[in-house]
C-alpha cells in the first residue's frame, strides 16, 4: 500500500505532465515509469485512478494515509529487530486475549462439563458396522462351514467335497452369531459376517475355532437369545441351559457339558414343552416331565434315561397339546398324540420302551431345521 501511495503523491506533484503524457502517448505505462522511476505497481494504479479521485481532498488522504503506514512500518521494523520488544508484544496480547475470553467473561465461561462416558457394547458397535443380509448357514457333514447369500431353499445343487455331504443348514443375517455345540461339551461362537462365501467348499469349522482334536461337531445353530436349551450326554445325563449362558467369547469356546471320555455330548433340543422325550440307541423311548430336569449354566446333569447298553441318541421337548412329532430320512412327518405315548410315559432316569413303530431307524427325532427347532 505504501508502494501504491508514493505512486500516486508522484502523480499529484506532477499532475499536468502525467495527464499530458497519458494524452499523448500509445503506451503510457512504460514512459511513466521512465520518466518519473515509478514501478510497474506504482505506474499500473496510476493508469487505473478515477478523474474524481484528483481532488485536493484527495490528495490529503493520500499523505495523510502515507504517513500513518510508514509510523506502522517503523514500529513493526522496531518489533522486528528487537527480541525484547517481541515478547514485550506478546505478554500484551496473551493479556489482551485472557481479558477477552478469562472464565470470568461471557465467550470464556465454560459451556460444557466433564460426564461419565457412557456405556456400550462392543459387539452391538461391530454389529452395526456390518450391512444387514440375509444368508443361508451350510455345513458339512466332515465340519465344513459357508453362508450362501439370500434364503436358499432348495441346497440340491449345492457341491460338497468328495465323500461329504449335508450335515444342516439353516437361515441367519449376516449380523447374526452362530453357536456351535461340540461332542467335548463345549460351546463356540461363530461371527456370521465371518464365514466363507458360498463359492468353493466353504472352510473347516476349526479354522475359526478352537476344537479339540478328538471332538466333533454336534450341530450349529443361530443365537437369538433368551431361549432354552436341553443338553445331554451320550451317558443319559443332561440339564436344561439357558442360551445366553452358551455364547463364548474366546476361540477356545465355553464349557457347558462336562463329559469325559469315552463319554461325549449328544444331543441338543431347544425347549418347547412341558414334556421330554428322549431315545436310545437300543431303540428305547421315555417320556417324561420337564420340570424333572434342572436348568444349570454347567454341570454334568442328572440322568435322563437309564442304559443297559448303549446310551442316548436323541432327546426333544414337546407340548402335551400338540403330541410326540418326528421326521423320517424321507422327510415324512409323524405325529403321535399324548394319548397314544401312554406306554412311554414315566419319569426321568427310568429305562423306556421300544419306540413306536415307524420310529425312524436312525434313532433320531429328525434333523435341525433352518430355523433351529426340531
Amino acid at each position: 500500500r505504501l508502494e501504491v501511495l508514493g505512486g500516486y503523491l508522484v502523480a499529484y506533484l506532477n499532475i499536468d505532465k502525467v495527464i499530458k503524457i497519458i494524452r499523448e502517448e500509445d503506451e503510457p505505462k512504460p514512459v511513466l515509469m521512465k520518466r518519473f522511476k515509478l514501478s510497474d505497481v506504482q505506474a499500473e494504479a496510476i493508469l487505473n485512478m478515477r478523474l474524481r479521485n484528483l481532488r485536493r481532498l484527495e490528495e490529503i488522504e493520500i499523505k495523510r494515509e502515507d504517513k500513518s503506514l510508514r509510523e506502522e512500518k517503523g514500529e513493526i521494523e522496531k518489533l522486528l529487530g528487537s527480541d525484547k520488544l517481541q515478547w514485550k508484544s506478546v505478554a500484551a496480547e496473551i493479556k489482551q486475549v485472557r481479558k477477552t475470553f478469562g472464565p470470568a467473561t461471557g465467550l470464556g465461561k465454560r459451556r460444557t462439563h466433564f460426564g461419565e462416558a457412557p456405556e456400550h457394547d462392543d459387539a452391538a458397535v461391530e454389529a452395526a458396522m456390518i450391512e444387514r443380509e440375509p444368508v443361508t448357514i451350510v455345513v458339512s457333514e466332515k465340519g465344513w462351514i459357508r453362508a450362501l447369500r439370500g434364503h436358499v431353499t432348495d441346497l440340491s445343487a449345492v457341491a460338497f467335497k468328495t465323500d461329504d455331504r449335508l450335515k444342516l443348514s439353516f437361515f441367519a443375517e449376516t449380523t447374526s452369531k452362530c453357536l456351535v455345540f461340540a461332542t467335548n461339551g463345549r460351546f463356540y461362537t461363530l461371527e456370521a459376517a465371518k464365514l466363507p462365501g458360498g463359492r468353493g467348499h466353504g472352510e473347516p469349522i476349526r479354522l475359526f475355532v478352537d476344537i479339540e482334536q478328538e471332538a466333533d461337531v454336534v450341530t450349529v445353530f443361530p443365537f437369538r437369545g433368551g431361549r432354552k436349551f436341553l443338553v445331554a450326554s451320550r451317558a443319559g445325563r443332561g440339564f436344561v441351559v439357558p442360551e445366553d449362558e452358551c455364547v463364548a467369547n474366546t476361540r477356545k469356546g465355553k464349557q457347558v457339558l462336562n463329559v469325559d471320555l469315552p463319554d461325549e455330548a449328544r444331543a441338543i433340543a431347544p425347549v418347547g414343552g412341558e414334556l421330554v422325550a428322549g431315545v436310545g440307541e437300543n431303540r428305547k423311548m421315555l417320556i417324561f416331565p420337564l420340570e424333572q430336569v434342572p436348568e444349570m449354566t454347567r454341570g454334568r446333569g442328572v440322568r435322563l434315561q437309564r442304559y443297559k447298553d448303549g446310551g442316548l441318541s436323541d432327546v426333544k421337548t414337546f407340548q402335551a397339546a400338540d403330541g410326540l412329532t418326528w421326521i423320517d430320512p424321507a422327510g415324512r412327518t409323524y405325529t403321535l398324540s399324548i394319548k397314544d405315548l401312554a406306554d412311554w410315559r414315566g419319569n426321568r432316569a427310568d429305562a423306556g420302551r421300544l419306540a413306536p413303530k415307524g420310529f425312524p431307524k436312525t434313532n433320531r427325532f429328525g434333523p435341525l431345521s433352518e430355523n433351529g427347532k426340531d
